[in-house]
Order: C-alpha cells, then structure tokens, then sequence
C-alpha cells in the first residue's frame, strides 16, 4: 500500500509533470520552467511514489510518458489553471506577475506587435517570460488545450468558447528593389510581372492571393515560401514583386521599396485570441490591454468579448 502523504503535492511538482510529459525530455522540461534536472527528477520521484506508477519509460534516445502519466498531465493542467484563478482572484499587479505567456503569431504578427510586448513585460511585469510559438492556422484545439494564452490571426476559429477582438487593420502594399525594376504602375505592369508570395502548410495561400484569384486576376508566381520572412532574399537583387501587409515596411521589408498595388484588393484586419476560461482573468485581461494599447492603427467598433 502507498503510505506517501499526498498532501506534499504541490504546483510545481504538477507544472513539472506537464513539462516532463509534453517535451518528452527532463532536460527540456528544466529549461522551459528554469529549475535544475535534478529538481524536475526529485519532484517525479515524488509523483512515482504516490502513484505508483513509473510515469515514463524509455523510448529510444528519449522517454515517453506512460497511459497513466498522461491522464495525470490532463488532470494537472486543470488543477494549475484552477490555483492560477485563485492566484489572481484579487487585485492584480503585473509587478509580482510570475507566469510563462504563450502567444501564437506568424511572422508578420510577431514583428508587428510582440517586440513591444516584451518591452512592456520588462518594464512593468518583469517576471514574466514571453514565449511565441508559430500561429500557423489557429484552431480551438490550440485555445481549448491551453497550447497558446493568445492567438494573434486575421481569421479567428469559430466556437462559442472562443472569444476575439480586432485591434488593428492593415493594407496592402507591392514590395519591390529599385535599384532592379520600378514599381508596376499599371495593373498591365502588375500582371506581366513574376511574383513570389507566401503559401503556409498544407498548401494554404494567402487570403489575398485566394481573393484575387476569385476576382479573375491571376499572376504568375515563380517563388513561394512558407512565411513573409522568407520573401525578402527573394526579392533583393531580382525583378520579383511581392504583394504583402504595408506594416512590413518597418520590419521584415524595410530595405525594399513598396507602392500601392494597381489591382483592388482587400484590407486585413487583425484579431487577438482567445478562450473564455481566461476572459475575467486579472493578468490575461492586463495582457490583452497591453495589446492592444501596442497595436498599430487599431480600429475601433467590431469587438467581441474586449
């Protein structure tokens, strides 16, 4: 019989046992929660000898969890979120905040709006770790599962948990290098060009790219990769065009030349994220303020769950 006393449970032996289960090494799981291996090792002694269980077993070079490890990890993560509630059921100051903040974001995303937010967290909640994880095409799984805190897309899931909020509204621009070509001025110029764009995984184009093609203007694309930082090495020294959200000019295309583009195309706007369990959340509320004070050009009106 197990005479361990359960009540040495506490939540850093559960945050670990999530760790441990969802990078599948000790190793990583101590550098993601920054604690020693040989700290993460002393709390899954402790869990093993409660449970009963070996919790993992070698698997190769690596470990897995076992069946009953990853019923734990599930029960864990909602008893964390539950101490976090409770954690932050008073008042709350972002000063003594201490949390890793997931946020999902593409390229374009990440540069536009992150870069900021880590600034603030060092100013204002210096106890937090930022922690950007790539968007891809978000999914309620990613919300429901807690994978992400926030999300960050222009075409949010759909699902009554899942709540959002538009912070800012982008256009589009024609990027191109000067010293190759001129900027396209007619919509003749635009068409006889070659063009590179950004198609995600699984073959995702982009959804200016699907619009334009619905309109009948089709263009002739010599170059596509997976995200908007790969479109500058491709456009630097070439006479390729690309067509992408103008905020890019202060970032990832800074060294390109940009102009309007010769054919109606539609704006993108920009939503932030996120599950309803966290929507009264003290520090989620603050974080999405944040946010949303660092968007450039928000829009006001057309928010949901703000």
């Amino acid at each position: 019989m197990n005479h361990f006393d359960w009540s040495d449970l506490d939540a850093r032996a559960l945050q670990q046992l999530v760790a441990v289960v969802d990078t599948g090494s000790v190793t990583a799981a101590a550098q993601q929660l920054g604690v020693t291996q040989s700290a993460v090792s002393h709390q899954l002694d402790k869990l093993r000898a409660i449970t009963g269980d070996p919790l993992f077993v070698k698997s190769g070079r690596g470990i897995v969890a076992t069946a009953r490890a990853q019923q734990l990890a599930e029960d864990a993560r909602g008893l964390l979120r539950q101490l976090e509630r409770f954690a932050h059921a008073g008042d709350f100051d972002p000063a003594r905040w201490q949390a890793t903040v997931t946020i999902a974001a593409n390229d374009f995303q990440r540069d536009v709006l992150l870069p900021a937010l880590a600034q603030r967290l060092r100013e204002a909640a210096p106890g937090v770790v930022l922690r950007v994880i790539p968007s891809d095409v978000p999914s309620l799984e990613m919300l429901r599962d807690r994978v992400c805190d926030i999300a960050i897309s222009p075409r949010p899931p759909e699902g009554s948990d899942i709540l959002q909020q538009r912070i800012f509204e982008d256009r589009y621009r024609v990027f191109y290098d000067p010293a190759v070509r001129r900027a396209p001025a007619t919509v003749q110029d635009y068409l006889a060009a070659d063009h590179a764009t950004v198609v995600y995984e699984p073959r995702r184009s982009l959804y200016l790219d699907r619009t334009l093609e619905a309109q009948g203007i089709r263009r002739r694309f010599v170059v596509t990769v997976p995200g908007f930082a790969g479109l500058p090495a491709f456009i630097k020294g070439s006479p390729l065009l690309a067509t992408a959200p103008s905020l890019l000019r202060h970032s990832l295309m800074r060294d390109l030349a940009h102009a309007e583009v010769p054919v109606p195309c539609p704006t993108m706007p920009m939503y932030l994220i996120w599950h309803r369990q966290h929507h009264a959340d003290a520090s989620h509320r603050w974080l999405r303020e944040q946010l949303l004070a660092l968007a450039p050009a928000a829009v006001p009106g057309d928010r949901q769950g703000a």
